[in-house]
């Protein structure tokens, strides 16, 4: 069983490291989209949602905001095009019609331009993070009574669509804005930290993390990953000749993102066992499904990108 964890894990990390580096950034969100789907759609059978209708409903939900966000910079240059016509329509009108008031005000009205808008959607990594963080505070606290709360199948569909489609979006805006180098970073982050917990969990591991959702997960498996981020901050940090400040900023940055992979992993555990379930699906052999092989990710990628955010923000 293990070597075949250890094959497909190989293979998929091989295909994610060439499609990090050869995709443009439009197939490389593509790409993304397509397994948050895969996702989505795994999610749908663990909370509940079994009719193929209401399933391929959910899907759609999930890609009309995939749409709207992908084409955002198109969408406000429309914008702001139709508000030109307007503004010109208008004062056309007002003319015609020898309103000089409204003509005179219309000719003289500067109409804000859009498309300066367009950073606005950076501010939309706030409510995943803060969401995460709640979620680390609550398995953390009383990981026992979250088996008690019973919320409705609605309610559990659009918990996993936000956090599914934040995941994809700031994934892909990580990979556009900042490089195949610091998407490839992420992950690796991610992947090394996950096979640090494991290993040092199985030779070390005494103390139960959450034992009421994932017996096999250690707090020394924990401080095992959040070990090997700091080294992950550090290296990365000396490859590129961070200065100081910045090298400590993304050496935090890599254990809190780690911290945060960690309680995202729990939180999709917990999914699965209130629906009784080992693994969210079978598409991948010793792994189980999508959901159990990017839980971390899509819990750490909102996080990851607001931290990478305020750090170039202090280098420019």
């Amino acid at each position: 069983m293990l070597i075949q964890r250890i094959i497909t894990a190989v293979i998929l990390a091989m295909l994610i490291s060439l499609a990090v580096f050869l995709l443009p950034a439009e197939y490389f969100s593509l790409l993304l989209a397509l397994i948050t789907l895969l996702a989505a759609w795994e999610w749908s059978n663990l909370v509940g949602i079994y009719s193929p209708s209401k399933r391929g409903l959910f899907l759609l939900a999930l890609i009309a905001p995939m749409l709207w966000l992908h084409f955002w910079t198109q969408f406000l240059e429309a914008c702001a095009h139709f508000l030109e016509l307007g503004q010109q329509a208008i004062y056309q009108s007002a003319k015609s019609a020898d309103w000089t008031s409204l003509s005179s005000f219309m000719e003289s009205f500067d109409i804000p331009d859009v498309r300066t808008y367009s950073g606005i959607l950076e501010w939309l990594v706030i409510p995943p993070v803060l969401f995460w963080i709640l979620v680390m505070i609550l398995i953390r606290n009383s990981s026992a009574g979250l088996f008690n709360l019973h919320l409705r199948i609605r309610y559990k569909a659009l918990i996993g669509w936000f956090a599914l489609l934040a995941s994809w979006m700031f994934l892909s805006r990580l990979s556009a804005f900042y490089g195949p180098e610091m998407t490839m970073y992420f992950l690796i982050l991610i992947w090394v930290a996950d096979i640090s917990a494991y290993f040092v969990g199985k030779k070390f591991g005494k103390n139960k993390l959450a034992p009421d959702i994932s017996p096999g997960k250690t707090i020394e498996g924990m401080y095992g990953a959040l070990i090997a981020g700091l080294v992950c901050g550090i290296a990365i940090s000396l490859i590129y000749g961070f200065q100081f400040i910045i090298a400590a900023d993304f050496a935090l940055l890599s254990v809190i993102t780690v911290l945060i992979s960690i309680y995202g992993d729990l939180f999709f555990s917990l999914a699965k066992r209130l629906r009784g379930v080992k693994d969210s699906g079978t598409l991948l052999p010793g792994h189980g499904g999508i959901l159990d092989r990017i839980d971390s990710i899509i819990a750490a990628a909102p996080f990851f990108y607001a931290g990478i955010i305020l750090i170039y923000r202090q280098v420019s």
